[in-house]
């Protein structure tokens, strides 16, 4: 029998667990009678879709969720980035993906390639104002050199996994299918291989409630709680699976026990910050990382397109702030916010007012969530990826450029919205609605659906939508409003001129944890680790691994090609 498991409360109004959050709004002062910086907590939960929440009509149970959001201030106009490794890097750093060279997919595990060093990361910069800073959960940032590491990044302690996603409970991890698979349940830098058993959100839970008991609360803290769930494989305790019996589909049942696992852990975190004096004080973030994967369980209804894509339901995120500091509560915030907004609003809030914000693609949002003023954000490039563009197929014509006004190539993958516009450029990803629960249909959703299915779409490569007005984008006026297409294209343009490379290495064989004892983790040896002597001993570890190189590179070609081969067998 697998290891621990949540313990199924869905029945939550009235009880403990969900007794009132909200509490009195006072100003805590440090030893010098200033106000205290305020104890920072970022939940980020994994590819959760717009559509999985109860305050959103959602038939997944949420009770914890829908009543801090209740009680704090929901953000209905709140956007990431559509895949893992963007949104939470411009969450470390405040900058947008082409200002750190990870304009392209998401850094896979065996790519020698990680968050840019000489960008300080928000735990970095809290840390050094004087923040104990810890994380719990997935980073998915790279790991290739020990520098690249959350404990080299700025936190003080870590457990969690470093690559994409991994078996809920024996953390086996792998990438490219079978080619390279590993364990990746790291506790601080060592593999914890004396977890496997354990599920992952109860884990990361328990590990939560230990840091807070332990934590003085006079010292501020920032904690990065970064769960896998709801991210593949689909897997969750039996007792939440058992409340869902009546979903017919097998995904979005194990889906929505995931769901309901994590909002009970969350109430967990919530009860023990009361317990341990450090609730009043607390600034509570919870943000989705991208949109929900419909094939695996999401749902992003009544938004357009999912994980992966561009559209509404690809970026528009689940997020709200819970805290006694807000100026208002209970309230509902249409101010447009980005995850890369928290990179300033949290150092605002922890007094840290010395960054270069020349260098920042986010804003202080706090004053526009706290208490409803002007919001200093007025648009979003949420990315400019040169290296997916949308050649003709063989034989086949080039993709339309309409509009493009001789100012942007139109087959490069873009998305930026200013104001009430959006416009979306190149091979943006499946744009259909999907409708996975049972419930009433609205008039007119068979013409909605389908529409990327059109023959006069299939080489369309601009869109233009009002979401103020139509924020499910069944309405592209790109034809009809040119000028707007024009000025947006332009602000494409003038974005690019800032880009820098992609980075984008080829996998390195030597990543293969088959070759480092069986774990994911560092490769590359003391690369980014920084101390006296450090650059020399990294040139003379080169030297000795290139003349192993070879050996390695056999190693991982013999095990690829067996991977492959008997996963044909089973094909035939």
């Amino acid at each position: 029998m697998r290891g621990a498991t949540c313990s199924f409360l869905i029945p939550l109004i009235g009880g403990a667990l969900l007794c009132s959050f909200s509490g009195f709004t006072r100003s805590l002062e440090d030893q010098t009678g200033r106000p205290a910086p305020p104890h920072l907590v970022f939940i980020m939960v994994d590819d959760q879709g717009y559509g999985d929440v109860g305050y959103h009509g959602s038939e997944i149970r949420t009770p914890v969720l829908d009543q801090l959001a209740g009680e704090g201030v929901r953000l209905e106009n709140y956007y990431v980035q559509p895949i893992c490794s963007p949104s939470r890097s411009q969450l470390m750093t405040g900058r947008y993906q082409i200002h750190t060279g990870l304009q392209h997919s998401i850094i896979r595990p065996r790519q020698p390639l990680c968050l840019p060093m000489d960008d300080p990361t928000l735990p970095e910069r809290l840390g050094k104002a004087g923040y104990a800073t810890h994380m719990v959960g997935k980073w998915h940032l790279g790991f290739s050199h020990r520098g690249c590491l959350p404990t080299h990044r700025g936190f003080q302690s870590f457990l969690g996994t470093l690559t994409g996603s991994s078996d809920h409970f024996s953390y086996w991890s792998c990438d490219g299918g079978a080619e390279a698979c590993g364990f990746d349940l790291h506790d601080g830098e060592r593999p914890a291989w004396e977890m496997v058993g354990n599920y992952s959100t109860t884990l990361y839970i328990q590990r939560v409630k230990e840091i807070l008991r332990s934590h003085d609360p006079s010292k501020p803290l920032f904690l990065y709680l970064s769960l896998q769930a709801v991210h593949t494989p689909l897997q969750a305790p039996k007792r939440f699976l058992h409340a869902y019996h009546s979903v017919e589909n097998p995904a979005r049942r194990h889906y929505a026990a995931m769901l309901s696992c994590l909002d009970q852990g969350l109430g967990e975190v919530v009860q023990e910050l009361r317990s341990a004096g450090l609730y009043q004080n607390t600034v509570l973030v919870y943000s989705s990382d991208n949109g929900g994967q419909p094939l695996s369980g999401g749902s992003n209804w009544p938004l357009r397109g999912g994980k992966g894509t561009y559209w509404e339901g690809g970026v528009r995120a689940v997020g709200f702030v819970h805290s006694t500091l807000l100026k208002r509560k209970g309230a509902v915030s249409w101010a447009l916010i980005h995850v890369s907004d928290w990179y300033p609003t949290l150092l605002g809030l922890a007094g840290v007012s010395h960054y270069n914000s020349r260098y920042l693609d986010g804003h202080d949002v706090w004053g526009a969530i706290s208490e409803g003023l002007p919001c200093p954000r007025t648009e979003i490039l949420f990315n400019i990826d040169p290296v997916s563009k949308r050649p003709g197929g063989l034989g086949q014509k080039a993709p339309m450029t309409l509009h493009s006004f001789g100012v942007w190539d139109t087959a490069v993958r873009a998305a930026i919205r200013v104001g009430e516009w959006k416009l979306l450029t190149g091979n943006v990803g499946d744009g259909d609605w999907i409708l996975l629960q049972r419930t009433r249909m609205p008039g007119g959703l068979e013409r909605w659906q389908g529409l990327e299915k059109r023959r006069d779409q299939q080489r369309k490569s601009v869109w233009l939508f009002n979401i103020t007005s139509d924020p499910y984008e069944r309405v592209d006026l790109a034809e009809a409003r040119p000028e707007v297409v024009k000025h947006l294209l332009a602000r494409l343009a003038e974005y690019n001129q800032t880009a820098v490379e992609p980075r984008n290495p080829p996998d390195d064989p030597m990543a293969d944890p088959q070759l480092h004892g069986g774990a994911w983790g560092p490769w590359l040896g003391l690369e980014g680790e920084g101390g006296e002597g450090a650059v020399e001993d990294m040139k003379v570890e080169r030297k000795v691994k290139v003349k192993h190189c070879k050996v390695c590179k056999l190693k991982a070609l013999f095990k690829k090609v067996g991977s492959r081969l008997q996963r044909n067998s089973l094909l035939f």
